[in-house]
């Protein structure tokens, strides 16, 4: 599903990652961290996308609800077991959104 996002300028934050083999809990931690993210103060939306690479864009209002985002003590917790158990690689880039328009 598109995300229905603001007139810009708002930020993305675009994580791309390829997974270990099996789920060791990634699932259950995935469906808590959207919910969980989708209550946080200046959460916009979220776009996601996987196969062989994973691609997951969620769209914020400031850097600051980012920041707040980044340090909850949930999410610190997934992080910790995405180094750990989930990913076998990852990045992660923010940028702000001066422009969308659909087609």
């Amino acid at each position: 599903m598109i995300a229905n996002t603001p007139t810009p300028p708002y930020y993305a934050v675009i994580f791309t990652s390829t997974r270990t083999k099996g789920d060791n809990g990634y699932e259950k931690m995935a469906a808590r961290m959207l919910s969980l993210a989708t209550e946080q103060k200046g959460f916009l939306g979220i776009e996601s996308a996987r196969e062989d690479l994973g691609i997951s864009v969620s769209y914020w209002s400031d850097l600051e609800a980012i920041k707040l985002w980044k340090a909850n003590s949930e999410h610190l917790q997934a992080q910790k077991m995405g180094r750990k158990s989930w990913y076998a690689d990852f990045k992660l880039r923010i940028s702000k959104v001066e422009r969308d328009y659909r087609i």
